[in-house]
C-alpha cells in the first residue's frame, strides 16, 4: 500500500521575530500559528517539536495496537505520552512513557510488544535520535 499526505508552513518575518502557520491536509491543523516563543519561551501555538512529539506518540500507540492484536490479545486502552528534549539545534532524545490496559496478557509479552512498536513504528523508523521508553501494563 502506497500512499501520500500533505502538510504545509508558511512563516513570515525573521527566524527571531517571525511568525508562522501550519495546515495539513486532513483540516486538523488548519492555519495552526506558530513562533519562535512557542518552540523556545511559552508563547502561543504550535511548533515543530511538539508536532513531532505528537505524530510519534500517535505512531507508536497505534502500531503497539496491530502488535498487541497481532499476538492474540486486544487492547483496552493505550496512553502514550511523549517528551521530546531539544538540545543544541537537535532533538537528542524521545521518551515515550506508556501505560496500556491489555485482558490477559502478560507483562513479559506487553513489554515485547512495547519494544516491537517502539523500534517498528514509521516514526521511530523515520527518527535519527536516542528513542527511551517506560512501558506500564496496568
Amino acid at each position: 500500500m502506497k500512499f501520500s499526505r500533505r502538510a504545509s508552513a508558511n512563516w513570515k518575518g525573521t527566524g527571531a521575530d517571525g511568525s508562522g502557520s501550519i495546515s495539513t491536509q486532513t483540516g486538523a491543523l488548519d492555519k495552526a500559528p506558530y513562533s519562535t516563543k512557542a518552540r523556545f519561551e511559552d508563547g502561543k501555538g504550535t511548533n515543530p517539536e511538539e508536532l513531532v512529539g505528537a505524530a510519534h506518540a500517535g505512531c507508536f500507540t497505534m502500531k503497539l495496537s496491530f502488535v498487541i492484536a497481532e499476538m492474540g490479545f486486544t487492547p483496552g486502552n493505550i496512553d502514550t505520552k511523549a517528551k521530546v528534549t531539544f538540545e543544541d539545534g537537535k532533538i537528542t532524545n524521545i521518551h515515550l512513557d506508556l501505560s496500556a490496559t491489555v485482558d490477559g496478557m502478560s507483562e513479559e509479552d506487553f513489554q515485547k510488544a512495547a519494544k516491537d512498536a517502539k523500534e517498528n513504528c514509521p516514526i521511530s523508523v523515520l527518527l535519527n535520535t536516542d528513542i527511551t521508553m517506560d512501558a506500564k501494563l496496568v
